[in-house]
């Protein structure tokens, strides 16, 4: 791992790098924060997080286009890893896109009537059956609490 941060961290040199709890790009400081814990998927979440990086990814609009900035940093992740030499396992991306489509899923249920909802404006829901709103949390990483209205 040290030794992928030292090829990023030259390859990039406008990006910080930064061991840390967990994985994460901070664009208002230009920052990558990843964990030295040894999995195997750990150089993977890397290339994700500069795949933020590269594509300027700031804050989202809403929970799709959360989900399509998580699929575009994994695309951009894999082109580092081609040109890196490296291979990200396919299974690991779908099963990290797949805990956001959830998280997007369990958000946009109908807490009335358990149907599909829209999402209105960035905290709002509006189920198209029954009509009936709603208001999520704008916290990315927490259960998603549905207040009625």
């Amino acid at each position: 791992m040290e030794e992928l941060v030292l090829k990023l961290q030259n390859s990039h040199p406008d990006i910080t790098f930064k061991a840390g709890e967990t994985f994460y790009w901070q664009a208002t400081g230009k920052a990558i924060t990843y964990r030295l814990t040894g999995q195997q998927s750990d150089p993977w979440s890397l290339l994700h997080e500069v795949g933020h990086a590269k594509l300027s990814h700031r804050d989202y609009t809403s929970d799709v286009d959360l989900l399509k900035k998580e699929l575009a940093a994994w695309d951009e992740a894999l082109t580092i890893a081609d040109e890196l030499e490296l291979q990200i396992d396919r299974d690991h991306i779908e099963d990290c896109l797949d805990s956001y489509r959830d998280w997007v899923h369990r958000r946009s249920t109908c807490p009335n009537c358990a149907l599909q909802g829209i999402q209105t404006p960035s905290s709002n829901y509006t189920c198209l059956n029954c009509s009936h709103t709603w208001t999520v949390t704008r916290a990315r990483l927490c259960r998603p609490y549905r207040l009625s209205k």
